[in-house]
């Protein structure tokens, strides 16, 4: 629907749309004798920039004389000069929307097309360091709930012209912004054209966090395994983006999604790039960290349950006289202790921060300490739990923990009605389970298998950077551009600092 010609006929219009909701502001300008009611700016209070408006109020009272109120063009020439962005728009709904994202829109008399001065800004937060991916050293900025912010502190670290953005309105109530964010030429076509479809293909009233996104957009719904990854950080997003990565941001949230995603990519840490290359042994402890969290309490249930022969006699003979009295067979013990953990995990995070502490000290002094006393636990199911808890938080992804945590009762399980072997059967599945997983068309488990030799230098352990002297990104496009093994245009790609934050830049 167009605006009408009338300026109170648009007026009132737009007051039924909003409902005469009290923070939408109209005024009507008077620029000089003769002017009433010709010229008014409308604008929702909280979404805009107080000082942009009032400049713009200024800037129109300061070329009253040579403003035509009946001429949209002279006032967008005059605004232009002294505002900043600013466009013609004559959809009304067009003109709603961009109210409803902070911009001020100029309405006049006898003109049927409106003028859009983009003065978005209200109370935001501001750029602070990062919450839940914290690092010793290295860029302590972080993502805001403001697309545009986001946007500024990618190209801050990446200042290329062939850094390419396409933006999108998704959930039909919301009308959420979304970037889609991307370096032409590294990016391979097919990925990109995927997300795009899957991005158009989302029907929903509302998109308030990325989570809303990253469902519709993964590849395998059944699996505990995350197949997008996200971040809060603008530096893993600028280095995901140099290996051929599109990034996903989205309005109203700090984390960024990042496709495709592997499964190495969320075993890897900012630090891992930041300190010495030696230091790098660093990311091979959370591979081991990975299976104990996985299997030590299935581990522990096996050869309690079925394996004793395996133990040493003087530690056989130490768990079972700890064991004595117990009334609950080792898979129902850990079972407990796990629920428990898990119980007291969700407890700190979700209390507030003057009461989490004592919620930590109840569940590590009082619980453990008492159960093991009444009798119900033994002091090894209680160390073992405790190593499992320790190991969980080794991992530099939140969502790989919550699968590891998931599994683990599974193995529990298998551990306690086949032993050694159902752990083994479990093993076998879960391996095929991830060989099966794809990211966007990418192997979920690359470089592991398919196995790629050279793209072994920043896997398990990172080799130092002038090793790194070819980019092989498991998203990057083709065998095109740098990625050639031209030996100029690998020294071209040693330069490219495409493998900071953990992203196999190789």
């Amino acid at each position: 629907m167009n605006i009408h010609r009338s300026l109170a006929q648009n007026l009132a219009q737009l007051k039924s749309n909003f409902g005469n909701s009290n923070d939408l502001i109209v005024r009507e300008l008077v620029l000089s004798q003769g002017w009433e009611g010709k010229l008014a700016i409308t604008y929702m209070d909280g979404l805009v920039s107080k000082d942009m408006v009032f400049r713009l109020m200024e800037s129109m009272l300061l070329h009253s004389g040579s403003i035509d109120p009946d001429d949209s063009g002279s006032i967008m020439r005059h605004l232009a000069i002294t505002v900043g962005d600013v466009s013609c728009k004559t959809d009304f709904d067009a003109i709603q929307r961009a109210i409803l994202s902070g911009d001020t829109v100029v309405w006049s008399d006898r003109a049927d097309v409106a003028v859009v001065v983009d003065t978005r800004g209200g109370d935001l937060r501001p750029v602070s360091q990062p919450v839940s991916q914290t690092v010793v050293r290295g860029p302590q900025d972080a993502f805001t709930e403001a697309i545009h912010t986001n946007i500024s502190l990618i190209r801050r670290r990446i200042k290329d012209p062939n850094l390419w953005l396409e933006m999108k309105q998704i959930g039909s109530v919301t009308k959420t912004d979304v970037a889609v964010m991307y370096i032409n030429g590294l990016v391979k076509e097919d990925v990109l054209a995927k997300l795009h479809e899957r991005l158009g293909a989302i029907q929903l009233d509302g998109v308030l966090e990325s989570n809303y996104i990253e469902e519709f957009i993964q590849d395998t719904t059944f699996t505990v395994f995350p197949t997008v990854n996200n971040s809060e950080r603008p530096d893993v997003a600028a280095a995901a983006l140099l290996e051929g990565r599109v990034a996903v941001i989205v309005d109203g949230t700090p984390f960024v999604l990042l496709v495709p995603g592997l499964f190495t990519q969320f075993m890897q840490s900012p630090e891992d790039y930041y300190h010495r290359a030696d230091f790098g042994i660093l990311r091979a402890l959370r591979y081991l960290a990975l299976f104990i969290s996985l299997l030590a309490p299935a581990l522990y249930i096996a050869i309690t349950t079925f394996h004793q022969e395996m133990l040493p006699t003087s530690l056989l003979i130490s768990l079972a006289a700890q064991r004595e009295g117990i009334p609950f067979p080792a898979f129902i013990e850990a079972l407990m202790m796990e629920i428990t953990f898990e119980l007291l995990r969700e407890a700190g995070v979700r209390m507030p921060r003057a009461v989490g502490t004592a919620i930590s000290i109840v569940g590590a002094l009082v619980l453990g300490q008492a159960s093991v006393e009444a009798g119900l636990v033994s002091p090894a199911m209680v160390i073992i739990v405790s190593i499992t808890a320790i190991t969980g938080f080794i991992f530099p992804s939140f969502e790989i923990g919550i699968s590891i945590r998931l599994l683990r009762f599974a193995f529990m399980g298998l551990a306690a009605s086949f032993g050694f072997f159902g752990i083994i059967i479990g093993m076998i599945a879960l391996v095929l389970h991830l060989c099966h997983l794809q990211s966007f068309g990418i192997p979920y488990m690359k470089p592991f298998a398919p196995f790629n030799a050279k793209d072994q230098k920043d896997n398990v352990v990172r080799v130092p950077w002038w090793q790194m002297n070819r980019r092989s990104g498991p998203a990057a496009a083709g065998s095109g551009g740098m990625s050639s093994g031209n030996d100029n245009q690998a020294n071209q790609a040693s330069s490219s600092p495409s493998g900071v934050q953990g992203h196999q830049p190789e």
